[in-house]
């Protein structure tokens, strides 16, 4: 189990910190897209959330020891999620999937929207996780590397199969084998987030723009390009674009990346590295073509007909919200009856119709047709298998990494 220790960040972890929570993902709401994934679980380990409150200088070895299951006399299950991440009735008085997970099995969902930001909610249940202790919830969702870093230092349960078959036979195969949880021991895929490419096609001159190679060097489009201020997406989506594994890339990779990156940003080829307000500019034309989030453009192209998306040939970076039963949570068993309970295509479809983001379970486009024939056409939502073939995550960062990557992504982007 990896050791907790508090530590310091450097400058460029700082830059990214405050990118992240003012201009990108951090900053939007759960409508708008996601808060910020780029930076590590330790993204403010140096500061109050994480390097004070009295923690004691490593993990306990018995933090993450199961705890005595109350579930089959305590009826219940307490569940922490993002807010605007749920289904609502149209009085806005009532959560339907969650009522009809209550009505069918007799456990009562206590549903809580606590969750604004992984480091600020980190900073919560971190206290009571190193010091081995219930933290007062049986099911939380974090993004992907605030759930490996929690995963590594022993505070998330691990699941039970028997009680997860709807979730095992049906996680989409993109969201199957992360490399922080392989075979998904201890976690299960809420959402899934693509990063594409986006382009006002009428900016464009009706050309389509589908690869990285163009944005950095198609001359037509010189001065008309942005690339996002969260380094994960960036030079993921570039290393993909050289024939690299952004799963397994090395150190040589990833300066590679930030060199041919470098070399459009001399030429002047990119406009600007930009948070969520790359929207405004591709909308009105200032930006022709970009590096997006898929659930900008699903917004854009509500209010836009111009705007387009594509999927490079090379492939593109998904992250992803999950599920985990922290260490010490009382009612595990009805925890795990919730995550196999939306692994069911019909809750699974009323969900996506609700939340619009990439639906990580297989079976569910029927179902969702039934709801919304748009949605179920929608490839950023539901993708097709050519599309899911094609994803890709950025693997998970050491201390070291972290703090050497954000400092050369830092010099790259003039933070």
């Amino acid at each position: 189990m990896e050791s907790y220790e508090p530590e310091r960040l450097s400058s460029a972890q700082l830059a990214a910190m405050r990118r992240s929570l003012t201009s990108g993902r951090g900053a939007l709401t759960r409508r708008s897209l996601l808060r910020a994934s780029g930076m590590g679980a330790l993204a403010l380990g140096g500061m109050a959330a994480l390097g004070a409150c009295g923690i004691p200088p490593a993990g306990r070895a018995d933090a993450g020891a199961p705890s005595d299951d109350r579930s089959a006399e305590e009826k219940e299950v307490t569940f922490s999620n993002w807010t605007e991440y749920m289904d609502v009735s149209e009085d806005e008085k009532g959560r339907p999937t969650l009522e009809a997970f209550t009505q069918r099995t007799g456990i009562r969902v206590k549903y809580t929207e606590d969750i604004n930001d992984n480091v600020e909610f980190f900073g919560k249940i971190k206290p009571q996780l190193a010091a081995g202790q219930n933290t007062g919830r049986d099911l939380i969702c974090v993004t992907d590397w605030l759930a490996a870093r929690i995963i590594r230092l022993g505070w998330a349960q691990k699941l039970d199969p028997s009680n997860l078959p709807h979730a095992f036979a049906n996680v989409s195969a993109q969201f199957r084998t992360p490399d922080w949880d392989p075979g998904r021991a201890y976690s299960y895929p809420w959402t899934g987030i693509p990063t594409v490419i986006a382009y006002n096609v009428k900016a464009t001159g009706g050309r389509r723009v589908d690869s990285v190679t163009q944005l950095l060097d198609d001359p037509k489009l010189k001065g008309r390009v942005s690339f996002l201020s969260e380094m994960r997406d960036t030079i993921g989506m570039t290393l993909l674009d050289q024939g690299k594994d952004p799963g397994k890339f090395t150190d040589t990779d990833f300066d590679g990346a930030i060199g041919r990156l470098q070399k459009a940003v001399d030429k002047k080829q990119i406009r600007r590295f930009t948070g969520n307000d790359y929207t405004a500019d591709l909308s009105k034309g200032d930006i022709a073509a970009c590096v997006g989030w898929a659930g900008d453009i699903i917004q854009l192209q509500a209010d836009n007909p111009d705007i387009r998306f594509a999927i490079p040939a090379a492939g593109y970076i998904t992250s992803s919200d999950n599920l985990l039963v922290p260490a010490q949570a009382r009612h595990k068993t009805n925890a795990e009856k919730l995550i196999d309970y939306y692994y069911e295509p019909p809750v699974a479809a009323q969900l996506a119709a609700y939340i619009n983001y990439v639906c990580p379970v297989d079976g569910v486009r029927d179902e969702l047709a039934k709801i919304d024939e748009s949605m179920a056409s929608n490839t950023l939502i539901l993708p097709d298998k050519e599309m899911a073939a094609k994803s890709r995550s950025f693997r998970s960062l050491s201390t070291k990494e972290e703090t050497a990557y954000e400092e050369k992504f830092a010099k790259l982007i003039g933070a």
